[in-house]
């Protein structure tokens, strides 16, 4: 088996659900007493959110270069940045450690054109909706992306870290999350992207008239896919 190394703490909330869902991942492909071989670093997501906020993001390259090169120096043969957000800096991430990144919107594109959906909702912290890392890699799979207006970007930008990330599900804001998913299934949506670790904390597919697509769980399947060679 391969061994990976997890950024975490980016929330710690879901990085819960990446160690949960990886190592069940690994148990159901191999049985008995097996499971993940992997490492964690968690960060303070303080350090990492003022960061962002004042778009100093190649200090968080440095940052999460430092952890994942630790990590490659005790074994680690791929990265795992547990976060969608965080793969704005995945590609020059990857040249700077000289290991893999496994990467969300690669392994959410390969899982999207598998279901034959070419139009999808994204949901997400505003760097992820409005900047261009994540709906690329569906673009190069010809698939369309769609968002909500800014109105609703901001209120989900604002619930990502104000409520989710502190593990708070509050019963009004999943019921305009699910205004907002109609609303892009309405303008021609045949699917809808969780593009935040997060999200799926709220929201789930008996929720959703269309295809949801859980990014962490996708994720975490890529990445048991690496640690056994599939």
């Amino acid at each position: 088996m391969r061994k990976i190394g997890l950024i975490g703490g980016i929330s710690w909330v879901s990085t819960v659900d990446y160690y949960r869902f990886i190592n069940t991942g690994v148990n159901e492909k191999l049985g008995g007493l097996n499971f993940a071989e992997c490492m964690i670093y968690s960060f303070n997501y303080a350090d990492i959110k003022k960061n962002n906020d004042a778009n100093d993001w190649d200090k968080t390259l440095a940052m999460i270069t430092e952890a994942s090169l630790h990590m490659k120096n005790a074994g680690a043969e791929a990265i795992v940045l547990c976060a969608n957000t965080m793969h704005l800096i995945a590609d020059k991430l990857q040249l700077a450690i000289g290991i893999p990144v496994i990467h969300i919107a690669e392994a959410t594109a390969t899982e999207i054109e598998k279901k034959q959906v070419t139009k999808v909702g994204l949901l997400g912290t505003k760097f992820t909706m409005e900047r261009d890392f994540f709906t690329s890699k569906l673009e190069e799979k010809n698939i369309e992306v769609i968002i909500p207006e800014e109105d609703d970007r901001a209120f989900i930008h604002y619930t990502i870290f104000e409520e989710l990330g502190r593990g708070l599900l509050l019963e009004e804001s999943r019921q305009r999350y699910i205004s907002i998913i109609n609303t892009l299934v309405e303008k021609g949506a045949g699917g809808i992207i969780l593009g935040c670790t997060e999200i799926p904390l709220l929201i789930k597919q008996e929720d959703v008239s269309v295809p949801v697509f859980d990014t962490a769980m996708i994720h975490s399947r890529a990445a048991v896919e690496f640690m056994i060679g599939e």
